[in-house]
């Protein structure tokens, strides 16, 4: 088989650490320094090490390579227009904690333990972004046919988790005797804004989505032609990327005011996807598509560096 330049730069030892020192350059030439965004920084590594983590464990890729978090590294890089986000930050850390933690219950329908914890970092999560608890029926799917863990331990288990933060929050608005702040977070789970107000969407987040769409298309018809080649475990995990991905591409297109919650969450999806096409598969075209990929990506990175942001 012939090693094309896709296939020795998805293979090497050294691609995490260029392309996390690419990272770091992407992040000081987007106002790391000067804004002082260290937290969002710190939520970033984590949220990378957590990819590296969640590969590590489920042998996402079936050779040796370390693209899925690459590629989540540069798919966040080319949504630097985020950086100064906190909600985002804390969101993408809280998602990629979620989703390796409930790989980890994988065919365990006793495990409310691991149920409890990964279903924390929805209710963690939920608090920056109340609408990600529009997903929780999508996550006990998963859990059902997909992870296949759903019991009637690990359902209540879920619910515990996720409103485990708010036993918290909630004597301290009894102490203060007022629930004004409680009750408007959750009030935000009824506001659907009808028509679709596609105004407020920058150029940069326009980019963006659409390279997602089009990684995530590429990934999704990959996988489904050659996913026999994958352990059944792999095969149930990648459904859970590819579902999710198309899920979080429809609810952008119906209300696009929440990208600092969508993107990040299509972020993570989407780079075990693209990852999966890029270190197995080495023809000529594949190899002229990696360089194109490559290329776009670093095209909208600087784009979205140094074009200032403008609504349509």
């Amino acid at each position: 088989m012939i090693k094309r330049i896709q296939n020795k730069i998805a293979e090497s030892r050294i691609a995490l650490p260029v392309t996390a020192g690419y990272a770091l350059l992407v992040w000081i030439a987007a106002g790391l320094i000067s804004d002082g965004w260290w937290i969002q920084l710190a939520c970033a590594v984590l949220a990378t090490y957590l990819m590296v983590e969640m590969n590590n464990q489920n042998a996402l890729i079936r050779i040796y390579s370390r693209m899925v978090s690459c590629s989540f590294l540069v798919l966040t890089c080319a949504c630097n227009f985020l950086f100064h986000s906190m909600a985002a930050a804390l969101g993408g850390v809280c998602l990629s904690a979620f989703l390796l933690l409930l790989f980890r219950t994988y065919q365990d329908k006793a495990s409310p333990g691991g149920t409890f914890y990964a279903f924390l970092m929805v209710g963690l999560g939920s608090l920056v972004h109340v609408r990600i608890l529009y997903l929780m029926p999508l996550f006990w799917l998963f859990m059902q046919f997909k992870i296949q863990s759903l019991s009637w331990r690990t359902f209540f288990a879920s619910i515990i988790g996720v409103l485990f933060p708010y036993w918290f929050i909630a004597p301290y608005c009894l102490w203060r005797n007022d629930f004004t702040a409680l009750l408007q977070h959750f009030e935000q789970l009824g506001w659907v804004t009808f028509p679709f107000d596609y105004r407020q969407l920058t150029v940069n987040e326009v980019l963006f989505f659409t390279l997602l769409i089009v990684l995530t298309t590429v990934g999704t018809v990959h996988y489904a032609r050659t996913r026999y080649k994958d352990k059944i475990r792999t095969r149930m995990l990648f459904d859970c990327f590819s579902i999710m991905s198309w899920v979080a591409i429809v609810l952008f297109a119906l209300q696009p005011q929440h990208a600092t919650l969508l993107l990040p969450l299509l972020t993570a999806c989407c780079s075990p996807l693209i990852a999966h096409f890029l270190a197995l598969t080495h023809t000529r075209w594949t190899n002229m598509a990696f360089c194109l990929i490559v290329g776009a990506v670093l095209i909208i990175t600087a784009v979205n560096l140094w074009i200032p942001s403008f609504h349509f």
